[in-house]
């Protein structure tokens, strides 16, 4: 049984290394300008931190810096599924990198979220569309020697995050029902990278904990499907698969929904076990409310959200007291970051 980080983080070095070299193409040439918005340590002042979210809009440079950053996550950070709202935090000081923030649509089936909410069917379909799952949520260094990661988790809960998600969904219209959305997120999901979270943990705001932990997931996925295996599969799966037939009111075409679909297919049609999906890495599983009654409303049992989202800078001057400035003082290694070990090609 794997038991240790290490003993994780060997485990999905193939996946990392396969997105390294996916990604070389296109970020290579652009390198030395994304590293020039990564801060040395000398460059980072604690007591002038200001952090800023900036929202990542599709080819833009913020965006070649959000998939160039997160290129150094220790497992492979997923894309995210169907909505995405992508964020990098910046410091203002220095106009360097403090770290990233993704969140993308949930998963339909997650047991340990179901049995939190204490959802039917029925009222998860009504109000699934007001969960989003972080995806990626994390500090760069030096930052990150700060527990900055800390900070950028408690963003989830910020009024700018929120703002962006009405702003972004909130006018639209369901294909299928033809119904106007919700525009208020009710509820964000996220797990762990490696087991038992360290850094979630015991963040609080205000008293409040903003991570609640709902236990572990079951260990299945798609990521040890690597090292030309899934290109097999998907190429396998065009020839001699069919997929899932969709409403037509989707879009989208006609394909695969995703990964995880080609592999099912795949496994099915070679008479494999569906069991192969489970790779046995459980992760914490947390969820972070974004009001007061988030379980009642998305059982249904309240019409309206009583949201409890702060600004950014309100989380930060807490932040900043509690976690920021006394890491500082002890401990001063982040001065001997230099922003040339972020370098990935060379």
């Amino acid at each position: 049984m794997i038991t240790t980080k290490a003993e994780l983080r060997a485990l999905h070095a193939p996946s990392v290394a396969h997105r390294l070299e996916r990604a070389e193409p296109e970020l290579r040439r652009y390198e030395e300008r994304l590293l020039s918005c990564i801060a040395s340590g000398d460059e980072v002042d604690p007591r002038r931190i200001d952090p800023l979210i900036v929202p990542v809009a599709r080819g833009s440079h913020e965006e070649r810096l959000f998939r160039y950053a997160s290129l150094h996550w220790s497992i492979p950070v997923s894309s995210g599924y169907g909505r995405r709202l992508r964020f990098l935090v910046m410091d203002r000081q220095n106009d360097r990198l403090i770290g990233l923030i993704g969140l993308g649509d949930p998963v339909f089936n997650v047991g340990v979220r179901d049995r939190w909410i204490g959802w039917d069917m029925e009222a998860r379909r009504e109000r699934l569309q007001q969960v989003m799952d972080a995806f990626v949520i994390g500090a760069v260094p030096p930052y990150s020697q700060l527990l900055m990661g800390k900070f950028v988790g408690m963003l989830l809960t910020s009024r700018e995050v929120h703002r962006a998600f009405s702003e972004k969904y909130g006018e639209q219209t369901s294909r299928i029902s033809n119904r106007q959305l919700a525009n208020r997120l009710a509820l964000i999901t996220t797990t762990s990278a490696l087991g038992r979270s360290s850094i979630y943990n015991r963040v609080r705001f205000r008293g409040r904990p903003i991570f609640i932990s709902a236990g572990f997931t079951e260990g299945y996925g798609e990521f040890h499907f690597t090292n030309g295996v899934y290109g097999a599969m998907s190429r396998y799966a065009q020839a001699v698969c069919f997929p899932t037939e969709r409403n037509p009111l989707w879009g989208g075409g006609e394909g695969f929904r995703n990964r995880r679909e080609v592999i099912r297919k795949s496994l099915m049609s070679l008479g494999l076990t569906s069991e192969l999906v489970y790779h046995g890495i459980r992760r914490e599983f947390f969820l972070i409310p974004t009001a007061s009654n988030t379980v009642e409303y998305l059982r249904g049992d309240h019409k309206r959200l009583r949201p409890t989202s702060h600004w950014s800078g309100q989380l930060f001057a807490e932040f900043r007291e509690r976690w920021l400035l006394p890491r500082a003082q002890r401990d001063e290694r982040y001065l001997d970051f230099d922003r040339d070990s972020f370098r990935l090609w060379g």
